[in-house]
């Protein structure tokens, strides 16, 4: 504002200055003519100062105002590229972790994918430590004959006797060794039932708890009488390196004639044995050890012992139901059930052993009985199979059958090579067999027989 008065004041004065000249030229020509000066009247122009008015040019002060392209700092606001880390929000790969997840591979199939044909097979079959030899000895330490044996066929379990057990200090050493020897670790089993079979107890070497039979024990009628038997019996045989017992001994006791069963059954009466069988399972189970219910389905009532010959029971599916199968309704997922030697005529209307029977080992024991554990054969060396059958052919019917493992057959090679004949040929699938040694490896894993 002082500066547009400023220039006011100026434009004034200026004009100002020329009317004072012109007063004065008036007053000169008014004194000459002695007339008498009127006013100034020249003063007028001075009225034209609205031209000074004309300051609103500096009023043009508003092209400050055009600030506004400081306020473009929009440009700095494009940081929108920066908030473009999307990119980094592709993280997810990640979280694509799946990889990761690998680890939680079954490792059982991860260590089937690994297995040969023969070491496949291998798991099918238990056998005597003999029968690994080409020339029978009896075998008390793991000799390099013996190591070879078990290269050639690498069988999944080794089951000891009498002739087998000579001390406390070599029976360590030889399960210790058998263990170390086999490439997939093996079922070490023993029969050991407590009363007159029982290769420990009855050694004369040994020190150890004794029981008269399985039927003293069952006499009571008390299931925990029979738990604390089973839990001393597996807790020695933990100690001395076996991880599998042949026993209890889950057959009833019905026929008087019996010649193979009688007091190693724990009762007669269908109910008491199973409640007795199923109590020495659970103190097996305590000690560490696995079970083996045994003979299915049923040698309590047969005239023949199926050691020398086949054996017979008489009897309609409805009785033995109510009797004979009871106890091995008992038998759970982690045991075993032993398939004995036993025809059933009027259940299976033909005479084909149990063993060999996918009637009676399959639809019977698997499917309608509910057993998910393994099925083990009763020896077959016995005369009620190798009267009617080579160990080829036995050994394949009673896979087909649907038993998981064979338990010595009479002669291993045979059996051995017939399996992956039948492997090759079609026979027994490959997506059998591959099954089937799943279900034994989880088993072992199960046990902490195999370990990852």
């Amino acid at each position: 504002m002082k500066r547009l008065l400023s220039v006011f004041l100026l434009t004034a004065l200026l004009l100002t200055g020329c009317n004072t000249a012109d007063v004065a030229t008036n007053s000169e020509a008014t004194a000459s003519s002695g007339a008498v000066a009127p006013p100034a009247t020249g003063n007028p122009p001075a009225t034209t100062l609205p031209p000074v008015t004309t300051v609103p040019p500096v009023t043009t002060v508003p092209p400050a105002t055009t600030v506004p392209p400081v306020t473009a700092v929009p440009p700095a606001t494009t940081k929108p590229p920066v908030t473009t880390k999307p990119p980094a929000t592709t993280v997810p790969p990640v979280t694509t972790n799946p990889p990761a997840t690998k680890p939680l591979a079954d490792p059982v199939q991860v260590y089937l994918s690994s297995m040969t044909l023969k070491q496949k097979v291998g798991q099918l079959f238990a056998v005597a430590p003999e029968q690994l030899l080409s020339k029978y000895s009896a075998v008390t330490k793991v000799t390099d004959a013996l190591k070879d044996g078990l290269t050639k066929y690498p069988v999944g379990g080794i089951i000891l006797f009498s002739e087998n057990v000579i001390s406390p200090d070599q029976l360590s050493v030889l399960n210790r060794e058998l263990k170390a020897a086999s490439g997939i670790p093996l079922f070490l089993g023993v029969d050991e039932e407590g009363g007159r079979v029982a290769r420990l107890a009855n050694n004369s070497a040994f020190d150890l708890p004794k029981y008269e039979s399985a039927a003293s024990v069952g006499a009571s009628g008390n299931p925990e009488d029979a738990r604390l038997m089973g839990k001393t019996i597996g807790a020695y045989l933990k100690d001395y390196g076996f991880n599998l017992d042949f026993a209890p001994v889950a057959d009833v006791n019905t026929n008087p004639n019996n010649p193979v069963i009688g007091n190693r059954a724990f009762s007669s009466d269908p109910v008491i044995a199973a409640k007795m069988a199923a109590a020495f399972s659970e103190g097996m189970e305590e000690a560490g050890i696995i079970s083996t219910f045994k003979h299915f389905p049923g040698h309590g009532d047969t005239a023949e012992d199926s050691h020398s010959g086949l054996a017979v029971n008489h009897k309609d599916r409805q009785t033995l139901e109510s009797c004979e199968w009871l106890p091995f309704l008992k038998a759970g997922s982690n045991d075993m059930v032993m398939v004995g030697h036993i025809a059933l005529p009027e259940v299976t209307g033909g005479m084909t052993p149990a063993t060999l029977s996918y009637e009676m080992v399959t639809e019977i024991l698997k499917k309608d009985l509910g057993f998910s554990g393994l099925v083990i054969t009763d020896s077959m060396q016995m005369g009620a199979i190798t009267d009617s059958y080579n160990s080829g052919e036995a050994a394949v019917a009673a896979l087909k059958a649907g038993c998981d493992i064979i338990l010595m057959p009479n002669d291993l090679p045979s059996a051995f090579n017939a399996v992956v004949d039948a492997v090759n040929n079609g026979i027994l699938s490959v997506q059998w067999l591959d099954s089937t040694v799943t279900r034994i490896l989880k088993f072992k894993q199960t046990h902490g027989i195999l370990t990852f």
